[in-house]
């Protein structure tokens, strides 16, 4: 794995570094450490990359056209990317509390501008969440909060997550990535529970991510009609929603033993 020349390090002091890798035809970002913080195959630069960023996007199963998606952790921007791109009715706006993080995606990972519809705003994701501005205006909220040491999410608090069910609008789904220390994911899990009328999880994917979907109001879930979703959204946006399914079945079966 190749380094970039220093000269590409993105050192703003207050804040970790980023810097990146390349491997195999895959651009790599770090936070000054060699924990893989996002990434971009850069054949297919508005591609979501690795899996389990692509299970970030479970919510489509269950909403078709959300008018505010917005990110806390703004990573390799492949999420923001592709959710910019591929639903253009909606805003989509980031909080990201690194500066560094949010230039190297402007100058290596094809982040556009912002504009009308995008906004990335250099800010604390706790201080997003409690705003009341912003409560009851989010669809979908995609939560990937990890500092240059990766052991836990960085906010994983009963409030935390008060916070960000008040953000939803009456159908508003959260999902978010629960990686690190074992101990975390009891966490998380249970302080989720806390607030959120129903937490579902798939199985844990490389690396021990585990992906979560936290629903303001319980959906009625119909598996034949999930898998008709997962065609369309494999047709229309290239992503192995079916296995999104087939994991979330599991997970009803476990539960049910």
């Amino acid at each position: 794995m190749s380094d970039t020349p220093a000269s590409t390090r993105f050192n703003a002091p207050g804040h970790p570094p980023a810097t990146i890798t390349e491997f195999k035809g895959v651009r790599f970002l770090h936070l000054g450490t060699s924990w893989v913080q996002g990434a971009m195959r850069l054949a297919k630069p508005d591609n979501i990359e690795l899996e389990y960023v692509q299970m970030m996007m479970m919510w489509m199963l269950f909403l078709d056209h959300p008018k505010h998606i917005v990110q806390l952790g703004l990573g390799s921007a492949a999420l923001t990317k592709f959710s910019y791109q591929r639903f253009p009715a909606a805003r989509v706006t980031v909080a990201e509390l690194n500066p560094n993080v949010i230039d190297v995606c402007h100058a290596h990972f094809g982040l556009p501008p912002n504009d009308a519809r995008l906004d990335v705003r250099q800010m604390d994701a706790m201080d997003f969440v409690l705003d009341a501005a912003n409560h009851g205006t989010v669809d979908v909220l995609q939560v990937d909060l990890y500092d240059e040491e990766a052991r836990g999410p960085v906010l994983d608090s009963p409030e935390f997550y008060q916070a960000c069910m008040d953000c939803l609008s009456d159908d508003g789904i959260m999902t978010t990535n629960v990686f690190g220390d074992f101990s975390n994911y009891d966490k998380n899990l249970q302080n989720m529970e806390l607030v959120f009328d129903a937490v579902v999880w798939l199985p844990e994917v490389h690396d021990a991510n585990i992906v979560v979907l936290a629903f303001k109001r319980a959906p009625s879930i119909d598996f034949s009609v999930l898998y008709e979703r997962a065609g369309t959204i494999k047709k229309s946006m290239n992503l192995p929603a079916k296995n999104w399914v087939a994991g979330l079945k599991g997970w009803m079966q476990d539960q049910q033993q």
